[in-house]
């Protein structure tokens, strides 16, 4: 791996959302394909392809039932009509072509195998036609159909979306030209003037626009630098949600409060009720609810559910936290430290819009604000979740505080046909329960209740996501806890010697710790499923299924400059999370699954704790070789949900100023590491309900390994297959060596 290394004191600059979201109706229609290569004449790879691959004709949409474009269903009565003439049939009177209409089992295949790859090979076309009972060429025309589909909706969207957004920019300079025709028309009995000049509308307009485009930005519609494939004058720029946001939830701002001061009585009551709304499992200890009694409890939740198949998660758990109420309450109301608190869960998020300002010295009390969150889990396998939800927050007493979540929209006055049904993923009543205990912490009894609209999940981590584990109140309060451990840690002062082995000042402490957690950050970022990249499935020589990413850095300081590949793979393995976790922390075993350190012995120099479990610390280690030595940070985390190692090469004389104090921002690192997650017991439904069924588990961990490597430190340079099978290969041998170690080999 090619490391350069830069100290500064200028502060990184920030892509809050450095690449394009997709747009809340193609949500509706295919998460993963509008995230792709906007190049129609390179794929992935660079590889050029022919004009015909992505050339069809009218399209229809998903929704539609069996309907399809004209170019795939009249394959065969085209082929019927070549075979008349050929027989002879040269009169001038055409015959009526026969139609073919897919089943709807054949057009299901076909989806799921497109969410997988929207540009399949020769040789998944021919095994689906096989499968299907289609000609290849109706699969390929299929695909071809499907992929321009996509792209025509998505432009006749983001048209829509520009023409209202001049419209409203106009209209916003109309109304400020008739205040500065009424000011001048009449004097101003204060300052005896009339009002602003056109130069201060001017600049006032300009600062308006300035606002849009800060809004745009925070939601995705800032271009990102591109995956390899495309050039720079290709870019993809996908509509902003914002509109469609505003679209969803026009309600008048008193229909809002009212909806946020019912469902914080429904939080607290979902939070302190116990049986028969919650029931207590046998078998995990965890809380499970009761869904026929919710709906007695709360008759209102059936009416304005999804229609249609959905999914409904629901669970609950309690946790103490080292933070007093308010403060933590201050910080939920914070975007940046929301987002800061749980960046292995969220990937974006934003602030929509204040409905109401709070009250008090911290104004937070009785706050609510319009807000948007992409929820991610850390593997490319399971597809993120886009949550539009207002948030409020309450003070319930001197030592309490309640923060509650709820989805909103035109559905909450009947109007289902509108642009709420594009919602696919819905907040009940959620949020947290904060009590203050004593000495600066605090009780947390957290509720998430979501409503899903049905969707399919790689098989590997079905039963985890479907149970509701994933994205589950546990996950929230394990990583709060853990946040919120690391923050003491990191201010404390009287810090033991055993704790912080090998730097000898505060100052040092703190700067490595930052950087360790700007190279987590920078992990979290790079191996979940969020549109920041856009994934690929490669099948490997020996098998095993791949999935690789790349993008192009060109402003971030804390990255090298130049193009960047990801490959990631996920599998289950018969080995406790502990042991897993251990195994990966611990620098005397690195070189029996590390490919690079070729043997050499591997040595700890700096040591940090940043939490009570020993498996939450900061390392930096020495690995010498007969060449050279190379130093490596390594960052442990740990909780009762989840275990994480991300580390990173880094450069021997700027860490060395890192350790003496020095401000780590600029330092470019490029992290690879591992999620491991437990599997077993705890995959058990979390909703009780008339019709529930039997789930079967096993034990073991889901491991997810990614490795990010720079190709190239050219920003121009094209993707080649040689690179992506370097890295794609470097993750071939590390598994191997894995399973070798672990004598596991036959999983």
């Amino acid at each position: 791996m090619s490391m350069a290394v830069e100290m500064s004191s200028k502060q990184p600059t920030k892509d809050f959302f450095s690449s394009p979201a997709l747009s809340l109706s193609l949500a509706g229609i295919f998460r993963n394909a509008s995230s792709g290569s906007t190049n129609p004449e390179e794929d992935f790879l660079g590889r050029r392809v022919t004009d015909d691959e992505d050339r069809t004709v009218e399209m229809s949409s998903e929704n539609s039932g069996p309907t399809r474009s004209r170019s795939e269903d009249n394959l065969e009565g085209e082929e019927d009509q070549e075979e008349e003439d050929g027989a002879g049939n040269k009169g001038n009177k055409r015959k009526r072509k026969k139609y073919h209409r897919h089943t709807t089992d054949q057009i299901r295949h076909m989806e799921a195998l497109f969410k997988e790859t929207p540009h399949p090979d020769e040789k998944q076309r021919q095994q689906l036609s096989k499968q299907l009972g289609l000609a290849p060429r109706q699969v390929k025309f299929w695909f071809q159909n499907r992929r321009t589909q996509i792209k025509a909706i998505q432009e006749r969207h983001e048209n829509s979306l520009l023409k209202a957004e001049l419209e409203k920019l106009r209209e916003e300079n109309k109304a400020m030209r008739e205040s500065f025709s009424k000011a001048n028309s009449s004097s101003c009995s204060n300052c005896g003037g009339g009002g602003g000049s056109p130069d201060d509308l001017h600049l006032e307009n300009t600062k308006l626009k300035a606002e849009l485009d800060k809004l745009r930005a925070a939601l995705g519609r800032t271009p990102y630098p591109l995956q390899a494939s495309c050039s720079d004058d290709q870019q993809r720029r996908v509509g902003s949600t914002l509109e469609l946001y505003t679209g969803v939830f026009a309600l008048e701002k008193s229909r809002i409060v009212e909806i946020a001061n019912r469902a914080t009585l429904e939080l607290q009551k979902m939070a302190t009720s116990g049986e028969p709304l919650w029931l207590r499992s046998l078998e995990t200890g965890r809380e499970i609810l009761n869904y026929d009694e919710y709906l007695k409890e709360f008759p209102q939740a059936q009416a304005s559910s999804f229609h249609g198949r959905k999914t409904i998660e629901a669970s609950r758990d309690v946790g103490i936290v080292f933070m007093d109420a308010h403060k933590l309450a201050q910080s939920f109301m914070d975007v940046e430290q929301w987002k800061e608190m749980f960046a292995c869960l969220i990937s974006k998020a934003a602030t929509v819009d204040v409905i109401r300002q709070g009250e008090g010295p911290s104004r937070i009390d009785g706050a609510i604000q319009l807000m948007f969150g992409e929820m991610q889990l850390l593997t490319p396998v399971v597809p993120t979740r886009e949550v539009y939800f207002v948030r409020s927050c309450r003070q319930l007493s001197p030592e309490k505080w309640a923060i509650v979540d709820v989805s909103v929209s035109a559905e909450e006055d009947n109007n289902t046909d509108k642009e709420g049904s594009l919602l696919r993923c819905r907040k009940r009543p959620s949020g947290c329960i904060i009590e203050d205990t004593s000495n600066g912490h605090s009780k947390v009894t957290w509720v998430e209740h979501l409503d899903l609209s049905a969707s399919t999940v790689q098989p590997l981590f079905r039963s985890f996501v479907n149970t509701g584990l994933a994205f589950g109140a546990r996950h929230w309060v394990a990583t709060l806890q853990l946040h919120c451990e690391r923050l003491v840690f990191f201010m404390a002062t009287n810090v033991p010697t055993k704790d912080s082995l090998g730097v000898t000042t505060l100052a040092g402490r703190k700067s490595v710790l930052k950087m360790a957690q700007r190279m987590t950050q920078s992990f979290y970022r790079a191996i979940a499923a969020s549109s920041y990249h856009q994934w690929n499935k490669i099948t490997t020589k020996t098998g095993q299924d791949m999935r690789v990413s790349s993008r192009k850095n060109l402003h971030d300081p804390g990255e090298p400059t130049g193009v960047i590949v990801c490959a990631s793979s996920s599998l289950w393995l018969p080995v406790s999370p502990t042991l897993l976790f251990d195994f990966f922390r611990d620098e005397t075993r690195r070189h029996e699954w590390d490919a690079l350190s070729n043997g050499a012995h591997v040595q700890s120099i700096v040591s940090l704790s940043k939490g009570q479990d020993r498996g939450n610390s900061v390392s930096i280690q020495t690995v010498k070789s007969r060449e050279k030595s190379t130093w490596v940070l390594q960052d442990s985390c740990t909780n009762s949900y989840e275990s994480v190692v991300v580390y990173a090469p880094v450069d021997i004389n700027t860490t060395q100023l890192v350790i003496a104090g020095h401000d780590p921002s600029n330092i470019q690192i490029l992290p690879c590491g591992f999620s491991i997650i437990p599997d077993g017991v705890e995959s058990r439904q979390l909703v009780i309900s008339s019709t529930q069924e039997d789930r079967n588990t096993q034990g073991g961990s889901l491991l997810t390994l990614a490795l990010q490597t720079l190709i190239n430190q050219s920003p121009a340079a094209k993707l080649n297959m040689e690179s992506v099978e370097s890295v794609t290969n470097l993750v071939s041998v590390t598994l191997h060596n894995i399973k070798r170690s672990l004598q596991i080999e036959d999983c």
